[in-house]
């Protein structure tokens, strides 16, 4: 059993001075076949620790379900890492976000008209109490007072960039021990939110990337006494569509390490291997602008997104070996990857078409929001019967977030929350024209204010000025394709299609799938959602994780949102793409 203990000049394992050397390693975005590898790279790295969020929505889907299975089995992940001698800090939440769906809150809350999420709301923290029992009564037996990995457990997350409630805090911590967690908890906030976010008698942490000895010092400030940590010790960054890949080099990351390290700090890299944000699972920002983050979530960290070194894994291996001991053992080389070109998917299903294959409607007045059809991820296709021909103005209140407009069946236009669009002009053809407004959740935002974030159509939808009511919304969330009736053509279908082909392997190997000429849509390997892909970049590939493929016959399918490869080909390249760097 070890036990940490808080002491004024530091943290103490087992009775002995002891400094965290911790990096993240979010189970939830790397394949479960994949956890031991990750883990083994992060003790040769020479770290003694790993922390991971807690995804709530994932493993809270609905409130009367609760999922601990398969690449959410956590108990199979701590094993791991207690296996592999390392330590773990476990960060629960309720609200994590890591560029998380929502921060990773569940989406069911927001069917609750007027909630205040991360507050005193009765109705909220109801929830978070009953998901605190679902997921901690299992977790017990692997808190280190117990002769498990978990040393120590987080209390939110940033709560003072969002609020300064401290009886908020103090519910979520006393339920934490109601719990039965009897291990240390911490708070982490930036510099500025250390006074807001902290709670008496509760460890405070600062999260930072640079200009670390002055960091070091606020928080010293805050805090006179104890450990010195840094939660998330920044070393990369994460990416959005729309903009370029964020890098940091090296050199300067390292010494950023070496001088937290200097003033006998504690730090926990953020992130040491970021993974992929699989399927729908991306977040967003809303900073009067709203901006998606894109599918891979490699970070720039010293273990890429396929779980290669990078140049930051020597460099940071060699800070770290100045200040503790590091393994013996050589940095791992790159694992060989898989390439297979010209791929082709002759199969086709229009997505239109096939709705009724994959949701059913539900009439209404007017358009009803995911949240109230208990959707959490992907599209909902509306529709309604215009009354007339004629020339005509469409006028959507909220658009949450990307709407493609359709008149029986033909695109006259896209409206994009992104760009502030919520009017579009085009001519009826015909009376009885059905009007279809297929909107996507792009990812629910996961900081700030906005986490209040309902998605679909919200607010009026008007017609010329006039309210369109009479509606069908019908729930699309892509959980499974196997309704789905493909058929061979040589033409290429005209809107939103499904596309699918299959290919033959002899071996299996990590590989990066590219979409060159594709426009935007979601990929599929035997079952599994790789997530988005978008021609506005700067992401052009997406990871393909080894444990996915299979030998013999593999089958692939791609949602193409708009127009696809005139060929209908996709290669498997042993390079990945994230995009052009800010020059």
């Amino acid at each position: 059993m070890s036990v940490l203990q808080i002491d004024d000049d530091g943290f103490r394992l087992d009775g002995e001075p002891f400094r965290l050397l911790s990096g993240g390693l979010h189970y939830f975005r790397v394949h479960p076949a994949q956890w031991a590898d990750r883990l083994h790279k992060a003790r040769l790295m020479g770290l003694n620790t790993v922390e991971t969020y807690v995804p709530w929505n994932l493993h809270q889907p609905r409130p009367d379900r609760f999922r601990m299975d398969g690449g959410l089995d956590l108990p199979a992940f701590l094993d791991l890492a207690a296996a592999e001698g390392l330590h773990v800090l476990l960060r629960p939440g309720p609200y994590i976000c890591a560029e998380w769906e929502g921060g990773g809150l569940p989406s069911w809350l927001l069917a609750e008209p007027g909630i205040r999420l991360r507050t005193r709301d009765p109705r909220y923290l109801s929830a978070v109490d009953d998901y605190f029992t679902r997921l901690l009564t299992p977790l017990l037996p692997y808190l280190s007072t117990r002769g498990g990995p978990v040393l120590a457990v987080q209390v939110e997350n940033e709560y003072g960039a969002y609020g300064d409630d401290a009886a908020y805090l103090e519910h979520l911590a006393g339920s934490l021990r109601r719990c039965g967690v009897d291990v240390p908890l911490f708070t982490c906030d930036q510099a500025a939110d250390l006074e807001r976010g902290g709670l008496p008698g509760v460890l405070a942490t600062a999260n930072f990337g640079s200009r670390s000895t002055q960091n070091l010092a606020a928080l010293r400030t805050h805090r006179p006494t104890g450990p010195l940590l840094s939660t998330e010790f920044w070393i990369g960054w994460f990416d959005r569509w729309g903009g370029h890949h964020v890098v940091r080099e090296p050199d300067r990351a390292a010494q950023e390490l070496d001088d937290a390290l200097a003033a006998g700090a504690s730090v926990n890299l953020y992130m040491f291997h970021g993974g992929t944000n699989f399927g729908f699972t991306n977040g967003a920002n809303d900073k009067h602008t709203y901006r998606p983050t894109v599918t891979s979530y490699d970070y720039d960290a010293p273990l890429d997104e396929a779980g290669d070194p990078t140049e930051k894994f020597t460099a940071f291996r060699d800070v770290i070996a100045k200040y503790a001991e590091v393994p013996a053992e050589p940095v791992p080389p790159r694992t060989g990857k898989l390439s297979l070109a010209a791929v082709t998917l002759p199969e086709s299903a229009g997505l239109l078409t096939s709705a009724p294959l994959l949701g059913d409607a539900t009439g209404s007045p007017h358009p009803l929001t995911m949240e109230q059809l208990r959707q959490d991820f992907g599209f909902v296709l509306y529709e309604t019967v215009l009354p007339a021909a004629g020339p005509a103005l469409l006028e959507l209140e909220q658009v949450r977030d990307r709407a493609q407009v359709f008149l029986d069946g033909q695109p006259v236009g896209v409206l994009e929350r992104e760009n502030h669009e919520h009017a579009l002009a085009f001519t009826v053809p015909r009376a009885d024209c059905v009007l279809s407004l297929l909107v996507e959740n792009q990812g629910r935002v996961n900081y700030g204010p906005g986490i209040h974030d309902r998605k679909g159509l919200l607010g009026k939808v008007t017609l010329n000025g006039t309210d369109l009511v009479g509606w069908t919304s019908r729930p699309l969330p892509l959980e499974s394709l196997d309704a789905l009736d493909f058929a061979t053509t040589t033409s290429v279908p005209t809107g939103p299609a499904f596309h699918r082909g299959t290919f033959e392997l002899t071996g299996t190997a990590d590989t990066f799938l590219h979409l060159d000429g594709w426009t935007k849509g979601n990929a599929w390997i035997n079952g599994f959602a790789l997530g988005r892909y978008w021609s506005r970049g700067p992401q052009r590939s997406l990871y393909v994780p080894a444990p996915v493929l299979r030998q013999g016959s593999n089958e692939i399918v791609v949602l193409e949102l708009h127009a696809s490869h005139r060929a209908r080909t996709v290669d498997f390249r042993d390079t990945h793409d994230l995009g052009p760097t800010e020059e």
